[in-house]
């Protein structure tokens, strides 16, 4: 009991992570988090929200979130590390996500993936150093009577090759658009 009470009081002596007072998404997302009543539950829909106001989720901000729900700063890593869906990293100006599931790979989603990477320079998981590009890889997105599917920038495109990859890529990062 006095541990649990020694413990409480040192937590609550802790100084909040230091922020931007001016940056508004900082209220926005306290918005959010009092409409779910700061409930430790809506954890990933302010982890959502988080992202799509920052664009990723970097240490302070999870941080940020963790002491404004009490939860320790553990957790909320690891469900941001557990869900793919969440970007520690800033993510590139146009997104490229390989599928590799069984009938995309046998049907050489690899020799896609490796041809991008050969041309951008970076490996799946990863963003060129100028921001353009990020190269990521699914276990599956379900369109497999399309295989193999890659999704750019949110749309999903059928039956690609290493070629008709290239091409596309090869217009983001020569036009820079």
């Amino acid at each position: 009991m006095i541990a649990t009470f020694a413990r409480s009081k040192r937590l609550a002596q802790k100084p909040a992570v230091s922020r931007n007072t001016n940056d508004k998404r900082y209220k926005i997302l306290e918005t959010q988090m009092k409409r779910y009543q700061f409930k430790q539950d809506a954890l990933i829909e302010v982890l959502h929200k988080a992202q799509e106001l920052f664009g990723f989720l970097d240490n302070d901000l999870m941080t940020f979130v963790a002491q404004q729900l009490k939860l320790p700063p553990s957790r909320v890593f690891g469900v941001a590390t557990f869900y793919h869906f969440f970007n520690l990293k800033p993510k590139g100006a146009h997104s490229c996500v390989v599928c590799m599931g069984t009938a995309c790979y046998v049907r050489g989603a690899d020799k896609v993936v490796a041809a991008i990477e050969a041309f951008a320079g970076i490996k799946a998981g990863e963003t060129t150093p100028d921001g353009r590009l990020s190269l990521a890889t699914a276990r599956c997105i379900g369109a497999c009577g399309i295989a193999p599917a890659v999704v750019y920038d949110g749309a999903v495109t059928a039956k690609q090759t290493p070629e008709s990859s290239l091409e596309i890529v090869k217009g983001w990062l020569s036009h820079g658009s």
